[in-house]
């Protein structure tokens, strides 16, 4: 489980973003990509539809890296839910973006990776908008380990429970969410 530690200044203004926009309470109960039902509806990318509103939550990742001294020279994760965010943190902190595609790519280089060609040594930083399991996060890690980089962190901007954080801490990846389901006072995702 992710230790509760001291928050960046720019945490408030990213966390009323995701629980102003972001943040549904919903009467019928949807299937969540983990096959899990929720009545907790958390639309990350409607959060962050902006530039103004993409660059607060992307400080605050950026912010929040620093605290946890996660540092990279790239930031990315699974499409479509990484992309915004990975484009946003790269923005305000100048490092490289990539995104990790579902489906390996056909043709040209007939690469799984979109954006900055990832290096071996290269330090990376994946971030994903909402994470239930961490099973899309750790997709995007498996297929950019072959690369060579140094996976840092794994920093998600909403964490619905408890599972992802255990799935990396196995592989000794150092894990941050930015809001977490106790912040949003949710019942958290379990693992199944």
């Amino acid at each position: 489980m992710a230790a509760e530690t001291a928050r960046p200044d720019s945490w408030q203004a990213a966390f009323d973003l995701v629980r102003t926009r972001g943040y549904e309470r919903r009467e019928e109960p949807f299937t969540l990509a983990s096959g899990q039902l929720s009545h907790d509806y958390i639309d990350g990318k409607y959060a962050i539809d902006n530039g103004e509103r993409l660059t607060i939550v992307s400080r605050a990742v950026a912010d929040l890296a620093a605290i946890h001294g996660i540092e990279f020279d790239a930031v990315g994760g699974l499409t479509m839910g990484a992309d915004p965010l990975a484009h946003g943190v790269a923005m305000v902190t100048g490092c490289a973006w990539f995104s990790v595609r579902k489906e390996q790519k056909k043709r040209g280089r007939e690469q799984w990776v979109e954006g900055t060609r990832l290096e071996p040594g290269m330090r990376v930083l994946l971030v994903d908008d909402v994470i239930s399991t961490g099973g899309s996060t750790e997709l995007a890690l498996e297929r950019i380990a072959p690369l060579g980089v140094t996976v840092t962190g794994v920093i998600p901007m909403v964490d619905r429970g408890d599972v992802a954080a255990g799935r990396f801490a196995k592989r000794k990846v150092p894990f941050a969410a930015l809001v977490t389901y106790r912040d949003l006072g949710i019942e958290p995702v379990k693992d199944v």
